[in-house]
């Protein structure tokens, strides 16, 4: 038989227990045990590949020069199938790159060998006159091979793992004895959790014959074949095919169209254009993707990423095992509906028209929603039931996320009178002049407003934020992407289904798209070529997750409402009971709701403290005692851990300050620069504090609730920000606009102006009347 297998030599007695100990806590890491026979439908499934294979390509193994190994980058490959071995998984290696280690070798004797003999015949001065002659590959294979796996074996030791080589030719496949061996070889050494780095046997192997694949098996070609053989032999789970280039592409990578294609299905040959190979190695991509096709219809599912990019190199296989949306995923299942990035395309073409429409037109299509919005009140109040019930059952939501899940009458008639009220303003948004500069005679320039473009809104559980951002967006003329949480599925879809049929009267339904796939949030926050601005609308951590996933897009929204209720010692105990209440109990899940209440020490012990620690007790509220307002208690509420909590629910903490000022330091040491609000009767005192509280909304004697779109008189809002540039506070109409430059001439060049020119300057500012349009 062909197949050769020789176990590391490093593999005392001592490793050998390390390993047994690092099996038996894989397996209990690691549990996901499935019968082979089909591959995974979707990406999210791949957390459940047991047996991967990783076919490392000679672009990925060797170095630009073809001369030896990359020898990071295969260190951080070997560090990745480590990982994945220790959690239990049974990992296997297809490599190439026994020739180009080979050619290092051989020319480095070469050369040594040259240089002695002329230094001895023709001196020094002839040593940069060598040259080296054509190396024949399969000599280089032959002197690459043991230090290839030597290479392996030292990397792979340092994480207590054994290796075992093993070489092959078509032979091994074609002849059924040699494959039985072949396989029975292989199975136990992933019994014995061992690691095989299997290569063709490049010393030996004949040149490839073309189209010589027998009926229904494909040939051992290459190592992209070799992998596709091995991955159906061995019932593997995963290949993983690391190669030079991100994925597949519909056309060669580098023309001005190529598209990275995500999920490749069988019969999409058609639609692919085809490059030249890479740089080094017998396939390409044409053969990488023969092989996938081979390799997905025998059971194993398929993902052809990039292996030499520095940027993901580190992670990319722990990546493709997580199910995150790296290179092209290869699947049987095509869904229904259309992918994320086509859904992108048909909103920013859409979108493009919607931008185009009369604002008379755009401000009907919000009427029309907001009509549907209570004609259809039953539908949608039926949807909201179902997605209610199975929350609750679910036993996985909390309380103040059920509260926001839920929809009523009253909130529906709520939205479809800022809906009108949008519809109004709606008329004043795109395309309005801000600025117009006469820059000399016939040469005059005007400042619009435009579009963003497209954007993407990801929401947990409010349903009632998809009518809102919709709204939003075709007033603005934005195109629109939506990812709402399962929670809420059956309620967001009748929502989206609503707001399509209000955008068809003017026959631009695709502008909104509702993303209803299996996709991840950070997947979606890559799209940077298509999407231009998120926004989050959820839980702090969902927002801090999205900002920190979104490299390259940028990001509207706060991750925290830590909003603050100052009690001034001047402050009218009638107000300040309800302002309280109101802030507190109103909404306790909303953003703006208080969450910690500062106090004015003189005001302790003082009837205005008793009534409203009597109030917030009635409505039960749980009180938590910061530091010094726990100091003044010989009984009551034990200290709070922290003072930045977002309770989000009928809890508050309550903190004792000295004065205004000090109650300004705390906000702004603890705070997350969202709204604030002091009571008070001195306007004085009152007047300073809103001019030293540095967040998005401050007020004086007026509940933190407020802090709305609808309230603000905006109509909707997508969220609230607390950045400092763009759109702070309540997101209405304005901050989901940006502006563009139009400038008037008449031939005019720069030219006209210069030191010899005939023209000069004026840059006279020319009045605006309001309303004006371009």
């Amino acid at each position: 038989m062909f197949a050769r297998l020789r176990l590391s030599s490093h593999f005392p007695p001592r490793i050998r227990q390390v390993k047994v100990t690092i099996r038996t806590f894989s397996q209990a890491k690691f549990s996901h045990p499935r019968s082979h026979g089909k591959s995974f439908a979707h990406r999210s499934e791949l957390k459940q590949a047991k047996r991967i294979v990783v076919k490392l390509g000679s672009a990925v193994v060797t170095r630009g020069d073809e001369c030896g190994l990359a020898l990071g980058r295969l260190a951080s490959i070997v560090e990745q199938v480590a990982m994945l071995q220790n959690q239990g998984r049974e990992m296997m290696i297809v490599t190439s790159g026994a020739v180009a280690f080979g050619k290092q070798r051989l020319r480095h004797e070469i050369l040594l060998s040259q240089s002695v003999r002329q230094a001895l015949h023709s001196g020094q001065n002839q040593l940069k006159e060598m040259a080296i002659p054509v190396l024949e590959a399969r000599a280089c294979a032959a002197a690459g091979q043991s230090g290839l796996m030597a290479l392996y074996e030292a990397m792979f030791t340092q994480y207590s793992i054994c290796t075992a080589q093993i070489l092959v030719t078509n032979l091994d496949f074609h002849d059924e004895q040699k494959r039985r061996n072949l396989n029975s070889t292989l199975l136990e050494l992933l019994r014995m959790n061992i690691v095989p780095i299997i290569n063709t046997n490049d010393a030996v192997v004949p040149p490839p014959v073309p189209n010589s694949d027998l009926q229904g098996v494909i040939s051992i070609k290459d190592n992209d074949s070799l992998a596709a053989r091995l991955a159906v032999e061995m019932k593997v789970d995963l290949l993983i095919a690391l190669s030079d280039v991100q994925g597949l592409y519909d056309s060669p990578p580098g023309t001005d169209d190529a598209k990275l294609i995500d999920i490749f299905y069988p019969g999409d040959q058609q639609s692919i254009t085809y490059g030249t190979k890479s740089r080094v190695g017998i396939g390409g991509m044409e053969a990488k993707v023969k092989a996938a096709l081979w390799a997905l219809q025998g059971g194993s599912s398929v993902v052809i990423a990039n292996g030499t990019d520095p940027k993901v190199t580190g992670h990319v296989i722990t990546d493709i095992v997580e199910g995150k949306k790296v290179g092209t995923f290869f699947s049987e299942v095509k869904p229904a509906g259309p992918t994320v990035e086509q859904q992108t395309e048909m909103a920013r073409h859409a979108g493009r028209t919607l931008a185009s429409l009369l604002p008379e037109q755009r401000g009907e299509i919000i009427c029309s929603l907001a009509e549907l919005l209570t004609e259809k009140k039953d539908e949608i109040l039926s949807a909201n039931k179902r997605d209610m019930e199975i929350a609750t059952a679910s036993g996985r939501f909390s309380q103040a996320l059920i509260d926001r899940l839920s929809l009523s009458t009253a909130k529906l008639n709520s939205l479809a009178i800022g809906l009108r009220q949008l519809a109004v303003s709606s008329r004043d948004s795109v395309g309005r002049v801000l600025r117009r500069t006469r820059i000399a005679n016939n040469l005059e320039l005007e400042q619009i407003t435009v579009p963003i473009g497209v954007l993407l809104v990801i929401f947990e559980s409010r349903p009632d934020c998809l009518p809102q951002v919709s709204a939003l967006a075709i007033a603005s003329g934005n195109a629109l992407l939506l990812k709402g949480g399962k929670e809420a599925s059956n309620t967001n879809r009748i929502l989206h289904q609503l707001t399509q049929e209000a955008l068809s009267i003017h026959g631009v339904a695709d502008s909104i798209q509702l993303v209803s796939t299996r996709e991840e949030v950070e997947d979606l926050c890559r799209l940077d070529k298509v999407i231009d601005l998120i926004i989050p609308r959820g839980s702090s951590q969902l927002v801090r997750d999205i900002q920190r996933a979104a490299k390259g897009i940028p990001v509207l929204g706060h991750s925290e409402g830590v909003c603050h209720v100052y009690i001034d010692s001047e402050a009218s105990i009638d107000k300040a009971i309800d302002i309280v209440r109101d802030s507190k109990c109103d909404y306790p899940a909303a953003c703006n709701a208080m969450e910690t209440l500062l106090i004015h020490r003189d005001l302790l012990r003082t009837p205005i403290f008793d009534q409203i620690i009597d109030m917030l007790r009635t409505e039960h509220v749980k009180i938590h005692a910061g530091p010094r307002f726990a100091s003044y208690l010989t009984f009551g509420p034990s200290e709070v851990k922290s003072l930045r909590i977002e309770y989000g629910d009928l809890e508050c903490c309550i903190e004792v300050v000295d004065s205004m000022q000090e109650a300004v330091d705390h906000i702004h040491k603890y705070g997350s620069s969202h709204t604030d609000v002091i009571v008070t009767e001195n306007e004085e005192t009152a007047e300073q504090f809103l001019q030293q509280v540095d967040s998005a909304c401050v007020f004086f004697n007026s509940s933190s609730r407020f802090a709305d779109g609808y309230r603000f008189g905006l109509g909707a809002e997508v969220g609230i920000s607390t950045a400092r540039i763009h759109a702070r506070g309540p997101v209405g109409l304005e901050g989901l606009l940006t502006t563009k430059w139009v400038l008037r001439g008449e031939g005019h060049t720069v030219a006209d102006f210069s030191e010899h020119g005939s023209m000069k300057y004026l840059h006279e500012n020319i009045p605006v009347p309001q309303g004006s349009f371009s």
